[in-house]
């Protein structure tokens, strides 16, 4: 089996005990060569600055490619692109251009009056600003807003007609759903990276929360086979196992890439790149 290319997401710190948590993530996970990684957004924008500050400390002192998270959420088009403008200047040169989750409290999406209405006008602006490389969402499981698997590739093409050059999937539970969501991309004319997103289940319950305000499936078996592993102890060696077993599936079905989304925490992530056979160089981050 050949060794995926990896890259990671992390989310911005909103204290100083955090701070120190994401910057010992950083560390440990450096030496695993990722391709690039990437600083989340809060809903409805919250972590704007945070995100910022982090991006460039990342980018600045860590070596590694950054990219930063951008939505469309409380902001009009001249402060999104200003943010951007700010990231190039600094030689953050890669974003992750998405629509963004409303706002604590709303159910709907609605754009900011001068906003950007949608991931689609961002990536065009932002394809126009500056030669950026934009990476966009995608769902292997049909996202809340969009009804079908018809609508999902419907739009992830207008996404990479905007201009953009790969997508990052949402994570999912079964290596079957982002198989079928890839070949409904083929068929639907998509050429362009479609990157599997891998979430290692650090714990249960927070992960069946995220799997449900995002519209992530989780199948009744591997419900059941998490539930027994938490009630006799072995999560952490069950997850584990689980997520190696997902990631390998996926490698065997062509997936050459993956992006694992870390939650700042490097330990799991480190075993499973370990058994897929990611090595680690001698690479360290002051």
């Amino acid at each position: 089996m050949t060794p995926p290319d990896i890259s990671l997401e992390f989310f911005p710190p909103k204290s100083l005990e955090a701070s120190f948590r994401l910057w010992d993530t950083v560390q440990k996970l450096a030496p695993l060569e990722p391709r690039f990684v990437s600083v989340t957004y809060g809903a409805g924008g919250t972590t704007r600055e945070l995100t910022r500050d982090a991006v460039k400390t990342i980018h600045r002192h860590s070596g590694l490619r950054t990219a930063a998270h951008l939505t469309c959420v409380n902001a009009t088009r001249e402060e999104t692109l200003d943010i951007a403008r700010g990231f190039w200047d600094v030689g953050v040169h890669d974003i992750v251009a998405l629509r963004g989750d409303p706002p604590k409290g709303e159910d709907r999406f609605t754009p900011t009056d001068g906003g950007f209405a949608n991931s689609c006008e961002l990536i065009e602006a932002l394809k126009a600003e500056r030669d950026f490389t934009v990476r966009v969402g995608a769902y292997p499981d049909i996202h809340p807003d969009a009804g079908s698997m018809d609508a999902d590739v419907t739009y992830l093409k207008r996404k990479f007609d905007a201009g953009a050059d790969e997508a990052l999937t949402q994570f999912f539970f079964d290596a079957d759903a982002f198989f079928r969501f890839r070949d409904a991309c083929v068929a639907a004319g998509i050429d362009k990276p479609i990157v599997p997103g891998i979430f290692p289940v650090e714990n249960w319950k927070g992960a069946r929360r995220f799997a449900e305000g995002c519209g992530t499936r989780i199948p009744d078996d591997v419900a059941a086979r998490f539930d027994a592993a938490e009630a006799d102890g072995s999560s952490e060696a069950f997850a584990r196992d689980f997520c190696i077993d997902l990631c390998e599936r996926l490698i065997a079905g062509g997936a050459d890439k993956l992006h694992f989304y870390t939650l700042n925490k490097p330990e799991l992530t480190q075993d499973v790149c370990k058994a897929l056979g990611v090595t680690r160089s001698d690479r360290m981050v002051a």
